[in-house]
């Protein structure tokens, strides 16, 4: 138990802390996610893979996160520990929202034939939520740092929760195109390639549900606040937050993207081939249901959303 865990420590308010935090949690999820982000770079660069960058840092963040946690506790007067824990750990997680809209483009690409889902490319689905993403990542940062210093904590609270409602609202919009891919998966019929599309489908609904439920959860808590009642309750950020995430993120391990869409054919085409694909008349489709290319055939390229 940390020195300060009295109510006449607790009420110094040179100490960031509300409540007497567990430091025994910290160090395990420290090892948790250091675990899972060690895995995911060593997947990347086993796959080649390196779009999956992305999720190194997601975890890379996490794991700092609870690092710095560590120090908080044992230094609880030190604010500027306290502040980049509570900014790591508010915004890590839209990186892993990011990765899931990376790897749904090229689920597109590999598993329908004329690479499209509601009407839009993949390479341009994925470009366009990782925008959204990016948004989402700015306002909620930016509410994050305002909110963990002194002043205006009320207004980067709310500023960070207008950035959490709308990554849930494309949170929202993306569940429409994975139900939309759903259904051509459906209609497919059943082979070995098929099914791997299937596998990373369901591995997809479940960071979505994953990191809505993170979420709602944090919509919840600062909804009365900073000092709200679950805000104080360090389980529901443990339970609620924090595993939400290392589940996606072990989820991700398991069936990780680079082994079910593998190869250098398996990668999106570069903008140069789209280009120049354009430029000679020619269409780049999907893979289709059989992982074959369709009338325009290509070299794979590394992609970079």
């Amino acid at each position: 138990m940390p020195d300060f865990c009295n109510v006449h420590d607790l009420a110094d308010p040179n100490i960031d802390w509300s409540f007497c935090p567990n430091i025994g949690a910290a160090y395990l999820y420290v090892i948790l996610f250091a675990l899972t982000t060690l895995a995911h770079i060593v997947q990347m660069i086993h796959t080649r893979k390196w779009y999956s960058w992305v999720i190194v840092v997601s975890g890379g963040m996490q794991t700092a996160a609870y690092i710095l946690r560590i120090l908080a506790i044992q230094q609880p007067r030190n604010d500027s520990i306290y502040s980049t824990m509570f900014v790591l750990l508010m915004v890590a997680p839209v990186w892993t929202n990011a990765y899931a809209y990376m790897v749904f483009g090229r689920m597109v690409y590999n598993f329908t034939q004329d690479a499209k889902v509601l009407g839009i490319r993949a390479w341009r689905f994925t470009l366009l939520f990782v925008l959204l993403d990016v948004i989402a990542f700015l306002v909620q940062a930016g509410g994050a740092s305002i909110a963990s210093g002194d002043d205006n904590v009320l207004l980067g609270i709310h500023i960070y929760m207008a950035g959490v409602g709308f990554q849930q609202l494309c949170l929202l919009c993306f569940l429409g195109a994975i139900v939309r891919f759903h259904q051509h998966m459906r209609a497919q019929r059943s082979t070995q390639h098929r099914q791997k599309g299937v596998t990373l489908l369901y591995v997809q609904y479940a960071v979505v549900v994953l990191i809505s439920i993170r979420i709602i959860f944090r919509l919840a808590e600062y909804s009365s606040g900073i000092d709200s009642g679950i805000a104080k309750k360090e389980a529901y950020q443990y339970v609620l937050d924090s595993t939400m995430m290392l589940i996606a993120l072990v989820l991700l391990n398991i069936w990780h993207p680079g082994r079910l869409m593998s190869g250098p054919e398996s990668n999106l085409p570069s903008r140069k081939e789209r280009k120049a694909a354009k430029k000679s008349g020619q269409q780049i489709l999907g893979r289709g249901d059989e992982g074959l290319h369709g009338k325009h055939s290509r070299e794979g390229s590394a992609g970079v959303v």
